[in-house]
C-alpha cells in the first residue's frame, strides 16, 4: 500500500482532523510532517509569543502521535522543497493538508500541490456569498446567512490507530530556538496557558460547564473569569471551530448565552471571509479614503502604549496583561486599540504589528479585521466618531477596579471612585494609597478630551475629501 503525507499546519490535533483522516484512510502508512517556512510567511512569520506556543504545541502533538507509533517529522525551510523530497522518498506519496486562508499560505499550497481539506473554518469562504454573488462586507448578514444554511458537518473522531511510513530525517525541536532564552519573558504565558489538544478540550469543557451560562451578560467584564480563552487553541488548531460549535449547541445553556458563544465563533469566520476576499487586509484599509488619514508619528507615545505606561489605568492594565500573559480580554482589546488610533492618532498598523508579536492567538485574519474595525476603515467598521472613553469604559466594565488592581498594582490601594482616573484623586487620597503621580505612576500622556477632539478633526478631513 502506498504511503501518504499529513502536512501538519495550523491543525495541531488528532480529533476532527480531515487531512489526517484522509491521509490515513484504509490503514495507509503516513508520515506526519511540519515545516517551519518563515521565508514564505515574510513579514507575517510568527511573533515571539506565537513561537513560544508553537514549540509547546508541537511537543504535545509529537507526544500524542508517538502514542500511536507515528513520529512527527520537523523540517525548516521551503515547504515545497521538503515535502517534494519526502514524497519522492516515499514513492510519490500524496500530500494532505488543512486549507489555509492567509495569502502567503495560499501561495505555499499552490507550490506544494497538496490535497486540501477544510479544517480551520466552519465555512468555505469562497462559497458564502450575498444574494448578488459577492462577498459579505457586514457581519450581521454574514452571520444570518451562515446560521440559516446550518452547520451540518460533525466532528471526526481521533484515530485509534495509525500506521507509520518509513520515517524521514527530522530536525530537533529544541534546535529551532522558538523559546525565549535570556531574558525568559514567558513565565506569565506558562502561568496563563497550557498548549496542547487535551488542554484545549479541557478549556472548552470548563467554559461550557461554568462561565458560559453567564456569557451574554458577563463577557465584557475583564476582572472576572467570564470568557472561554479558547482563541489560541483555535488559532493553532488544537481544537476545531466545528468541535466548539457542536459542543456549545449541545451544552445546557440559556438561549442568549448560547447565541453569543456561537456568534463569536462566526465573528472569527467573518474575519477569515474578509481576508480571503481582500488579501491586502493586514496592510491596507478597506475604505480607500483612509489611505489619506493624517496619522501622527510619535515614537514616545507608541512606546508608552506598548509598555502600559500611558497614565490611563484601563489602557495600561490591558497592555500589561498582554505582555505578561500573551492574551488580552476582548473588551479591553477594543479599549486599547481605540486609544492608540484615536486618542494618540497613531496608525492602526502599528498596533496590529505589536499585537502580532505579543499575542499567543495572533491570527492574521482576526487581528487585521479587528484593528480595521476599531480604526473605522474596515468592513462593518465602527463609525469614525465612536471614540471609546477609557475612563468610562473602565467604570462600566471594571466597576470595582479588580482588573486594574491586578495588572497595575501600584494603584491597588486607591478607592474604587478614583481607580480609573487617579489624576482626579485628592492629594491625601493619593498619599494614603502610596501613589505619586509622575513618580510611581505616570500622568496621562494625552488629555482624553484633547485626544478625542484631535481625532475627530483628523477623521473629518478624510470624510470631507471623500464626499
Amino acid at each position: 500500500m502506498s504511503s501518504a503525507i499529513w502536512w501538519v499546519r495550523q491543525d495541531l490535533r488528532l480529533a476532527d482532523n480531515p487531512a489526517l483522516s484522509a491521509a490515513a484512510r484504509g490503514g495507509r502508512p503516513i508520515a506526519a510532517v511540519y515545516v517551519l517556512d518563515e521565508a514564505a510567511a515574510g513579514a507575517w512569520a510568527w511573533g515571539g509569543a506565537q513561537r513560544w506556543w508553537l514549540h509547546h504545541a508541537l511537543a504535545s502533538l509529537a507526544t500524542d502521535l508517538g502514542r500511536l507509533g507515528v513520529p512527527l517529522v520537523l523540517r525548516r525551510g521551503s515547504a515545497a522543497a521538503h515535502l517534494a523530497e519526502i514524497s519522492a522518498a516515499l514513492g510519490g506519496a500524496e500530500i494532505h493538508a488543512a486549507a489555509a486562508y492567509e495569502p502567503w499560505a495560499r501561495m505555499q499550497e499552490q507550490a506544494v500541490g497538496a490535497i486540501l481539506h477544510r479544517s480551520r473554518t466552519l465555512t468555505d469562504p469562497e462559497a458564502v456569498r450575498t444574494g448578488t454573488g459577492g462577498p459579505y462586507g457586514v457581519y450581521s448578514p454574514f452571520m444570518r446567512a451562515v446560521r440559516a444554511a446550518g452547520i451540518t458537518a460533525r466532528p471526526l473522531p481521533a484515530p485509534s490507530r495509525l500506521v507509520a511510513a518509513p520515517a524521514p530525517a527530522s530536525d530537533r525541536l529544541e534546535d529551532w530556538l522558538l523559546l525565549p532564552t535570556k531574558p525568559d519573558w514567558a513565565g506569565g504565558l506558562r502561568a496563563a496557558f497550557a498548549p496542547g489538544e487535551a488542554n484545549a478540550a479541557a478549556a472548552l469543557a470548563d467554559f461550557l460547564d461554568g462561565p458560559a451560562a453567564g456569557y451574554a451578560e458577563g463577557r465584557d467584564i475583564p476582572g472576572r473569569v467570564t470568557t472561554s480563552r479558547l482563541s489560541p487553541y483555535l488559532h493553532w488548531g488544537e481544537i476545531s471551530p466545528l468541535q466548539v460549535w457542536h459542543a456549545a449547541e449541545a451544552a445546557t445553556l440559556p438561549a442568549n448565552a448560547r447565541d453569543k458563544v456561537l456568534n463569536e465563533v462566526l465573528w472569527r469566520e467573518f474575519a477569515v471571509h474578509l481576508l480571503w476576499h481582500h488579501q491586502a487586509l493586514p496592510e491596507t484599509p478597506l475604505r480607500a479614503q483612509f489611505a489619506n488619514m493624517p496619522w501622527r508619528t510619535d515614537a514616545a507615545a507608541l512606546r508608552a502604549w506598548q509598555r502600559g505606561e500611558t497614565g490611563i489605568p484601563m489602557v495600561d492594565a490591558g497592555m500589561r496583561e498582554l505582555w505578561q500573559t500573551g492574551w488580552m480580554h476582548n473588551r479591553v482589546r477594543m479599549i486599547v486599540a481605540s486609544f492608540l488610533v484615536k486618542h494618540l492618532l497613531l496608525p492602526w498598523q502599528l498596533g496590529e504589528a505589536w499585537f502580532w508579536d505579543t499575542l499567543v492567538d495572533g491570527d492574521l485574519a482576526a487581528n487585521a479585521a479587528s484593528w480595521q474595525w476599531v480604526a473605522g476603515c474596515g468592513a462593518d467598521a465602527a463609525p469614525y466618531f465612536r471614540v471609546f472613553n477609557p475612563v468610562l469604559q473602565g467604570e462600566k466594565f471594571d466597576p470595582d477596579g479588580a482588573y486594574v488592581r491586578r495588572f497595575v498594582p501600584e494603584l491597588a490601594a486607591l478607592p474604587d471612585r478614583c481607580i480609573h482616573q487617579p489624576w482626579t484623586a485628592p492629594a491625601l487620597v493619593l498619599e494614603a494609597a502610596g501613589v505619586r503621580l509622575g513618580k510611581t505612576y505616570p500622568h496621562p500622556i494625552i488629555g482624553l478630551d484633547e485626544g478625542r477632539t484631535r481625532a475627530l478633526a483628523a477623521y473629518k478631513t478624510i470624510t470631507a475629501n471623500a464626499a
